[in-house]
Parts: structure tokens; sequence; C-alpha cells
């Protein structure tokens, strides 16, 4: 495997952590910035809400510009960002902060996830995808329990700090390390556009939707789950969080081995499979800790095994138009953050936090009936590109 993708993968992880990196910080915000709990909360649905809509939006823009420079300008606006949140001295100024965050790291995730296939020979194109998801997935769930950690010691504000300093790493890495990588030859794009008209195009995208939806209607809640089900304490609640993240950061990599072993259709429904029944056990197994934490590991990887998988996919499925499925592959999954939080949010506020587990197992599920229809369409990309 080129190094360089191993390279691609901890810059994804030092961007991804900004997403959620404050989830467990709000409240020191708000006492500091003297907002609301709510206000403070939607620091991270705005960052989400963005990332989501400006991948796609500012890969077809800068879809002619060489790579390592394209990399390295959004960096240095990545690494702007960060410094705006950390001098912040109110709340408009740290919003103002996180939306340059968001803008420029929407696009530099992309570009590690379409630069890493491009350094390996084809049949290792799986296992790239993966080790950059492995940086993506990581952040997700490590980014939480940092900052928290971080954020107690010192202030909210030293996540951010840290963030500033490894992108500044990263950028001397980029420019040290990285070769130049031209652009793929530009795709017009209504054309690229057109393959969603494609139903194994979409229904790809949808199943990305709902399973990660599923995901997070449970992970965003699942310390007041942990509380509720298991009463445990913030010391163990920790070590959960801290298990739950090395098993999702393997994920990444395992799905992405098992796509070029097993193939990506396979690997992709039968983790679906199991990861939907896992969801749903998951409120029986909290009486016996060993259970609770084998069932947790393989949530974990699970909730992250099916992404390299979807975009090898996705790739084999619209070669022609592989940056941008790509791209709409990564806003799918953000959507998914973001709605799932929302209706978790609905749901713990009606019903125990158990029923967030079955509401997300059903859409686990129902994301294997859309992943059914998009095998079941046959590859009419072409003739949607080509039209």
């Amino acid at each position: 495997m080129d190094k360089r993708v191993y390279f691609l993968m901890i810059v994804s992880f030092i961007v991804g952590m900004v997403e959620l990196i404050i989830s467990g910080l709000l409240d020191l915000i708000a006492k500091d910035l003297d907002v609301s709990l709510g206000a403070a909360g939607f620091l991270v649905t705005i960052f989400s809400l963005i990332f989501a809509i400006a991948s796609p939006i500012l890969l077809i823009m800068t879809a002619k510009i060489e790579r390592k420079k394209l990399t390295l300008n959004f960096l240095v606006l990545f690494l702007l960002g960060n410094i705006i949140s950390v001098i912040s001295p109110t709340y408009t100024i740290l919003l103002l902060g996180r939306i340059i965050s968001a803008l420029s790291g929407a696009l530099l995730i992309i570009l590690c996830l379409v630069m890493a296939p491009r350094l390996v020979e084809p049949k290792y194109r799986g296992r790239a995808i993966g080790i950059v998801s492995m940086g993506v997935s990581g952040s997700l769930v490590l980014g939480v329990p940092i900052g928290l950690m971080l954020g107690e010691m010192f202030s909210w504000r030293a996540p951010f700090i840290l963030i500033s300093v490894l992108t500044a790493f990263s950028i001397i890495g980029v420019y040290l390390w990285m070769d130049r990588v031209e652009p793929r030859p530009s795709v017009p794009i209504g054309k690229q556009l057109a393959t969603l008209k494609s139903r194994r195009i979409l229904f790809a995208h949808i199943t990305t939707f709902l399973y990660m939806t599923g995901h997070s209607v449970l992970y965003t809640y699942l310390k007041p789950f942990l509380q509720e089900s298991m009463d445990l304490e913030a010391t163990w609640i920790s070590v959960i969080f801290l298990i739950f993240g090395i098993a999702a950061v393997s994920g990444g990599g395992i799905g992405g081995t098992l796509a070029d072993t097993l193939g990506t259709k396979r690997t992709v429904i039968s983790a679906i499979v199991l990861f939907g029944v896992i969801m749903m056990i998951i409120p029986f197994t909290t009486g016996i800790m060993p259970i609770f934490i084998i069932t947790l590991i393989i949530w974990g990887i699970m909730s992250w095994a099916i992404s390299p998988a979807m975009q090898s996919y996705l790739i084999e499925s619209s070669p022609e138009t592989a940056d941008i499925q790509q791209s709409l592959s990564n806003s799918s999954l953000h959507f998914g953050i973001a709605v799932g939080a929302f209706f978790g949010g609905i749901i713990i506020g009606q019903f125990t936090t158990d029923a967030n587990a079955f509401v997300g197992g059903i859409l686990i599920i129902a994301s294997l009936g859309s992943m059914y229809v998009s095998l079941r369409s046959g590859n009419s990309t072409k003739a949607s590109t080509t039209n």
C-alpha cells in the first residue's frame, strides 16, 4: 500500500475532528459566550449541514484545479477557520469560524477520498478508501472524547488549538510529501448530476442516508442510553465511548479489505444485515456487561465497514463520475447524521432510550431494501452520462 494513503488518512482524521469535537463542551461554550444551550448546539448542526451541502458543489467548482495545490489552499483556509474559533470573543465570530471550517473541511475530506484510490492499483482500491475512511470514522467517534477531555482540563478553546497545530503540520506534510495529482478529465455538470436519474446510483445514496440515520438515532444519544439502561458512572461511559471509537476506526479498514476480497455487493449486504440485527438487540444486552461490550464492538465495526464498500460500489457503477459519486455519498452520510440526531431527539423526548435502538434498527433494515433496488436496477449510468 502506498504510504501516501496513510498520510491522507491522518489529514482526514484531523479535518473530520472539527465536526463533533465540541459536542461534549456545549455547556462550557454556552456559559462562556452567554448563549443558550440550544444556540451552542446549533454550532454542530450548521457544521453538518454545510459539510453535506458544500461538498459536491465545491468539488464541481474546483474540478479543473490540480489536487495538491487545491488541498494546500483549503488546508490554509481550514487553519484560518480554526484560528478564528480559538480567538472568537463572541458567539457570532465563533459561528463564522465554524462556517469557514465546514466549507473548507467538506472539500478536504472528499479530496482525501478521491485521491487515495488513484495512488494504488485497482485491486487495492477498496482498501485505500477504507484506510481513509478509518480517518473519517475515527475523527467522528474519537472527536467527542478528545474534545471533552481537553475542554474539561483547560477550556473549550483547547480542542481548536490542538486542531490548528495539527493542521499546520498537515500543510507542511502535504507540501513536502505529496506529489502533484492532476484532476480527472472534466465531465460536464449536467452529465454528472444526470447519474442520479439512474435508480442504481440514486438508491445507493439513499442506502447510505438510511443506515447512517439509523446509526445516528442511537449514537447521538448513547450517553443518556447508557445512563438510563445501565446506570453507569462517567468513567465507565468514557471507557465505552473509547471502545466504540476503536471498533469504528477498525471498521473502515475491515470494510475496505472485505470489499476487495468478497466484492462490494456481498460486503454491503452482509454488513447492513448484521448492523440492523445488532442495533435491535442492543437493549437486550445491557444486563450483562461482557455481552453488551461484544455487541458494542460489532456495532462500531459495522457502522463504518459499509462506507468503503459502498464507495467502491459507486466507482464501479459510474467510473466516469467517480469523484462526484464519492462526494454525494459523503453528503448522504452527513445528512444521515443530522437527520438521525434530530429524530433521535424527538424519540428520546417521548419514549425510553430503548426506542432509539429499535427505530435505528428499522431504518438500517430499510436501507437493505433500498440497496436491493439499486442492485436490481442494473448498471444504466453509462446511458445516463452519455445522453
